[in-house]
C-alpha cells in the first residue's frame, strides 16, 4: 500500500500523510482553515490503523512534523502539514489513534482536550503529546497519539488476580 488519495488534497503513504488547505480563513465566524487539522487527524488515524492491520507497526514521528501557513489575516490562507511516521518493532509500541488541539494566535486548550480524550484510553494507558508547534503566523498545535482501545485491545494493561 504505497499512496492513497484522501479528502482535501491529503495523501497518505506508508511513510506518513501530508496535504494542504487553501481558501478562506473564516466562513461565518468559523475557523475553516484550522479545521483542516481535524481532517488531517482523521486521515492519519485511518492510515495508522490500516498499516497496523497490515502488520506494519508505526507511530507518528513528532519531531519531524512540518506545519506552514501563508496569508493569515488576508482572508485567504494556505495551510500545509506533513505528519511523518516512524517504524517500531512491536505491535504494542505502535499507535493507532491521532488527534490535535490548537488554534490561531491563542494558547491551545490542552487541559480540556486531554480530559475529553481520557475516555478513549484503555486502562493504564496515556496520551502521548508533541511539543507545541507554532508557525510564524501564529498557528499553534499540539499533536496527540495513543493506542486505539479497539484496534490494540491486546496491548492493554494486564491486571493480575
Amino acid at each position: 500500500m504505497e499512496a492513497s488519495p484522501a479528502p482535501q488534497g491529503i495523501t497518505c503513504t506508508t511513510k506518513g500523510c501530508s496535504g494542504a488547505y487553501e481558501g478562506p480563513e473564516f466562513v461565518n465566524g468559523s475557523d475553516v482553515a484550522h479545521q483542516f487539522s481535524n481532517t488531517m487527524c482523521r486521515e492519519v488515524g485511518d492510515q495508522l490503523k490500516a498499516l497496523y492491520r497490515q502488520g506494519q507497526f508505526v507511530q507518528v514521528d513528532f519531531p519531524r512534523i512540518q506545519m506552514t501557513t501563508q496569508g493569515m489575516g488576508t482572508g485567504t490562507v494556505r495551510y500545509y502539514v506533513s505528519i511523518p511516521f516512524k517504524r517500531v518493532a512491536d505491535s504494542c509500541l505502535a499507535f493507532t489513534a491521532f488527534d490535535h488541539v490548537g488554534g490561531w494566535n491563542h494558547a491551545p486548550a490542552l487541559t480540556q482536550r486531554m480530559a475529553q480524550l481520557q475516555p478513549a484510553l484503555m486502562e493504564g494507558e496515556q496520551l502521548y503529546l508533541s511539543e507545541l508547534r507554532t508557525t510564524p503566523e501564529g498557528l499553534q498545535e499540539y499533536w496527540i497519539q495513543w493506542r486505539h482501545a479497539t484496534v490494540q485491545q491486546g496491548c492493554g494493561l494486564k491486571i493480575e488476580d
